[in-house]
């Protein structure tokens, strides 16, 4: 995927903020620390267009990028930090459900986790939510560098079966240190966007 043009367009605490332009949008959602803006910037080819913090729980508000003027990137606050206050994890809760239940230019989501260890409860039931109100997920394993190669079947064995993942669900691992996995996650971006495309166009074949 050649990227001719990437930039940071709103963050956002509602419906009032987001953009208005229809073009379709991908959320990214993961635990704090998992690799998210590391994983954007590898996407996006920039250095720091998504700025990464040491400090987890950082990102508080839903992050809009508009990458070639074909779709929007939209990273979400990391969720299973336990130093956030109780009353700013509920809202970012009720912020993220809304965005997910209601949000007409959401065409499918990014669920980031380290591939070096198994699924968290947080992870489990993020999934979980996704499928039951039926969300396509992609599942990038983050930080495959850390491991061996050799491996990443088998962790990524681990993570399928924690989350009793659905056959059209896939594991993809990634490395932003190497650019593993850059390539195979824009060929599923892509096909999935083709594939919602089709689907839109026949829906308005049937209502015209």
């Amino acid at each position: 995927m050649k990227i001719i043009s990437a930039e940071f367009v709103i963050s956002a605490v509602g419906p009032k903020q987001y953009p208005t332009d229809g073009l379709p949008e991908i959320a990214l959602v993961g635990r704090s620390n998992v690799g998210k803006s590391s994983l954007l910037n590898k996407m996006m080819n920039r250095k720091s267009l998504v700025r990464t913090s040491s400090k987890p729980g950082k990102t508080q508000t839903l992050n809009f990028f508009r990458v070639n003027n074909m779709l929007y990137f939209v990273d979400f606050p990391g969720y299973g930090y336990a130093k956030v206050s109780k009353s700013v994890r509920q809202s970012w809760g009720k912020m993220i459900e809304g965005y997910l239940a209601k949000r007409d230019e959401l065409r499918f989501v990014i669920q980031l986790i380290d591939i070096r260890h198994p699924p968290t409860k947080d992870d489990i039931a993020m999934y979980a939510w996704c499928k039951e109100n039926g969300l396509d997920t992609v599942i990038v394993a983050t930080k495959a560098d850390k491991i061996a190669r050799g491996r990443w079947q088998q962790h990524a064995k681990i993570i399928r079966e924690a989350l009793t993942l659905r056959s059209q669900d896939p594991i993809i691992p990634f490395s932003s240190e190497t650019g593993q996995g850059r390539d195979e996650l824009w060929q599923e971006i892509l096909r999935r966007l083709e594939q919602a495309g089709e689907t839109e166009e026949a829906q308005k074949g049937e209502n015209p």
